[in-house]
């Protein structure tokens, strides 16, 4: 009965954060319309400092106060949950503030890591920057008063008010961010600034709404966790620093790893515009492509990585208790699937991205920067392949209590990043961000798997030959696909978002049946994904009937 009201509550948490990444993938398309890749680099310089102060604010919260709680309330001590949960709401209270204090107050100083001499005649003002980093420090308040309860609520194996509250949050974000930026650029005749800087209000906004539902939660369950409390079997009397000890034990793997793509973000931030800018782009320019590189086209990439990782984490957990358990061929057998799942969809859709570049920007964002957003895309594309494949190797070192070495690959990769960073940029321009994130990225995941050989005694022999296998698949198709997008842009040049799209549509079309008919026939899809979907077995069927 547990293990069926958390397998139901699991699916339900990842299908509310499926929706809130699908929501806040599907809003920036109008936002960009609004306001411009100029208006999309400057919300980036506010939202990414704001990122990475909240994980640091929060530290993993969620997940390692709901490891707590479990822990605890399994062994009859409800008490000693119910006294993190209250002394958390505190912490959290101050360390929210504090993140909020350092933001808001370090804002000006930050401008200058950005951008050299912020000009509002080509590109973001420095005051436009500053006003938009203050604006979003406000949401550092609530946000990690959230993760606590969401944490504790999780604790109990009950995901819905984290779901619905993840859900409530996103929609009265977006719906705010839209209505707000509308009205200031389109009605009021503002300025892209002011839009901007009331836009990454939204995230203070969508967390009222949030933490509104969680109350309602709360105010609800209270009579029934107040009356387990006070019947807990036993109390462990753990005093506060001990508690948080064992907090932080759980909470800093979870979100230092999380913090990947953040900090590798930040990286670009305070070196990407500048660098450019040093080497003759002018601000405008700069910021052009640097919103772009961090937003438009980045959340193109972060979609065939949410399919990917969606299916394989289903896995993941398992892999705890079979490691627990000393069963290594099933360890074997866990980690050989959730590699063959991440290399079957995210390779085609790296490629797939990459040889569409042009129609896919033109499409999501509209064709007045499809010359930038194409270049940036075709060539960014791939590292979709690599979020997914660490996300997802850091997820089984997690599962098997080797964390550390998913820290210490995080750290060279970032090392690299940092490193190289100005150098590729001065070389290959805005590309050499890209080339300075792959090569991050590739260090990184050699630590990852290089542990997982070691440490499962995993052998890499099939995955290798599914690997090649599928990667001559995805060079198939890409041939197809670009034979079909060429044909169709003499046809229907990208002059216009209807041209774009039905390019797009039928290369898309073309390319996924080459791709699943070669996968299909070989039996690559059967064996891979033949549990999930029972028809891509059909193969074996006939085979057998014969």
């Amino acid at each position: 009965m547990a293990d069926s009201k958390l397998m139901r509550g699991t699916m339900v948490l990842s299908a509310a954060t499926l929706a809130s990444k699908i929501l806040g993938l599907i809003y920036l398309f109008p936002f960009t319309a609004i306001v411009g890749q100029t208006g999309i680099a400057l919300y980036n310089y506010g939202y990414l400092p704001y990122t990475v102060l909240l994980s640091l604010a929060t530290l993993g919260v969620p997940l390692a106060v709901s490891k707590f709680v479990s822990k605890y309330n399994a062994l009859g001590d409800f008490h000693t949950g119910y006294r993190l949960f209250k002394s958390g709401l505190v912490i959290m209270s101050i360390s929210g503030f504090i993140a909020f204090l350092i933001l808001f107050m370090l804002a000006p100083a930050i401008v200058p890591l950005v951008i050299t001499n912020p000009s509002s005649l080509e590109g973001n003002s420095f005051n436009d920057i500053v006003f938009t980093i203050r604006m979003v420090s406000v949401a550092l308040i609530i946000v990690p008063i959230m993760s606590i309860i969401r944490g504790y609520f999780q604790g109990f194996q009950s995901m819905g008010p984290t779901a619905v509250s993840q859900v409530v949050e996103q929609i009265v974000r977006v719906v705010f961010i839209l209505a707000i930026t509308f009205a200031i650029v389109q009605i009021m005749n503002g300025s892209t600034g002011l839009a901007v800087g009331f836009a990454v209000f939204g995230a203070f906004i969508g967390a009222l709404g949030g933490l509104v539902v969680l109350l309602v939660y709360w105010f609800k369950r209270k009579k029934y966790i107040l009356k387990q409390v006070e019947e807990s079997r036993t109390n462990h009397q753990l005093s506060l620093p001990a508690m948080y000890k064992e907090l932080i034990a759980y909470a800093l793997p979870l979100s230092f790893v999380g913090l990947a793509i953040p900090l590798f973000q930040l990286i670009d931030m305070v070196t990407f515009n500048r660098t450019l800018q040093g080497i003759g782009y002018t601000q405008s320019e700069a910021e052009t492509f640097f919103a772009v590189f961090s937003g438009t086209a980045h959340k193109v990439i972060l979609i065939p990585m949410a399919l990917a990782t969606a299916l394989s984490i289903t896995l993941v957990p398992t892999i705890t208790k079979s490691f627990t358990n000393n069963d290594r061929d099933l360890l074997q057998r866990q980690i050989t699937q959730t590699y063959q799942i991440i290399l079957f969809l995210t390779i085609p859709a790296a490629v797939g991205l990459s040889v569409l570049s042009y129609p896919v920007f033109a499409t999501l964002y509209g064709v007045d920067d499809v010359a930038i957003g194409g270049y940036i895309l075709r060539y960014y594309a791939p590292i979709t392949f690599f979020f997914s494949l660490f996300a997802v190797t850091a997820a089984i070192l997690q599962g098997m209590n080797k964390q550390k070495f998913a820290i210490i690959a995080l750290l060279a990769g970032l090392i690299i990043k940092l490193v190289t960073n100005t150098w590729m940029l001065t070389l290959f321009g805005p590309l050499g961000g890209v080339a300075a994130t792959f090569l991050g990225y590739i260090v990184s995941i050699v630590i990852t798997v290089w542990a997982i050989g070691k440490y499962a005694e995993f052998r890499y022999d099939l995955i290798i030959k599914r690997g090649l296998l599928i990667l001559l698949f995805a060079f198939i198709m890409a041939i197809g696909t670009i034979v079909i997008n060429l044909g169709m842009q003499t046809l229907l040049p990208l002059t216009s978002w209807l041209h774009a799209l039905l390019v797009l549509l039928i290369s898309i079309c073309v390319g996924a049946v080459i791709y699943l008919y070669l996968g299909y026939r070989s039996n690559l899809a059967g064996q891979i994904l033949g549990n999930r979907f029972k028809f891509l077995n059909k193969q074996n069927k006939h085979q057998h009937e014969s």
